[in-house]
């Protein structure tokens, strides 16, 4: 069964100034284990792609499933974790108890949600830092505990919206070898909304780049680097080859403003 399967999905925004076709006839298949991101230019479609995987919003025409179940099904099911553009943590809750809230909602016993959120922790790096607030931690080690907050009720599918972009390069770079090797660990379906175009090929198995003025899926491009990635990759010619493939997708696409 897919994790993700969308068939001519498209979605219409209604404004004062008319129509907004934010997806055409977008038609995806997102295996289990599926590292896929989706890169585009502003406007292209690939939050709004995302955000209807998880139920934010809701698509106009055609049929989109999510684990063999509509999106509504997933979200009541947490059949998924959410990963923002900002970490969204509580200011006046400790890092654990940021990470336990889900389990709390849930109404998961102390002892166990204690438990599960410090084994996330140490699997994105932040053991240790369970007694401190978001105030005492960088940006990467905020995001890297949303991460772990999206993972805490043991979700089979990971959607993250350009989880990195606000963050400087050194960091972005660690957070991504971080990101992958929590990928390789746990091998849950990820769906990775991004800008960047070294970001998408060292991440993914598939990159899906999508164009705008109506959001499309402009091509579908295979990323066969095998699971060890050290960033000394993005100089080998294979990784430039695909880099150079997804560029010129972009560019046939619309012009590319990352």
């Amino acid at each position: 069964m897919p994790a993700i399967e969308a068939d001519r999905l498209s979605l219409v925004f209604r404004t004062r100034e008319g129509p907004v076709h934010a997806l055409s006839e977008v038609s995806l298949t997102v295996e289990p284990g599926e590292f896929v991101s989706l890169i585009g230019p502003s406007g292209c479609g690939k939050t709004t792609l995302l955000r209807a995987v998880a139920d934010l919003e809701r698509p106009t025409s055609g049929t989109l499933r999510v684990n063999g179940l509509t999106p509504e099904e997933a979200r009541l099911r947490r059949a998924y974790g959410y990963v923002f553009q900002a970490p969204a943590l509580q200011p006046w809750r400790t890092i654990l108890r940021n990470v336990t809230l889900p389990l709390e909602i849930m109404g998961v016993p102390r002892a166990e949600r204690v438990a599960r959120a410090e084994a996330q922790l140490a699997l994105v790096g932040l053991d240790g830092f369970e007694r401190r607030f978001p105030w005492q931690l960088s940006g990467g080690q905020q995001q890297r505990a949303s991460i772990a907050r999206a993972l805490s009720f043991d979700p089979a599918l990971l959607l993250m919206d350009e989880p990195f972009g606000a963050l400087d390069e050194i960091v972005r770079d660690h957070l991504n070898e971080q990101l992958l090797k929590l990928w390789a660990a746990t091998r849950r379906t990820v769906l990775f909304v991004t800008h960047s175009i070294p970001e998408a090929v060292f991440l993914s198995t598939r990159i899906v780049v999508m164009s705008p003025r109506p959001g499309r899926i402009a091509e579908v491009i295979d990323c066969d680097l095998g699971p060890d990635r050290p960033l000394e990759i993005r100089e080998t010619p294979a990784f430039l080859r695909i880099a150079a493939r997804v560029r010129e997708a972009l560019r046939a696409g619309h012009s590319y403003d990352g």
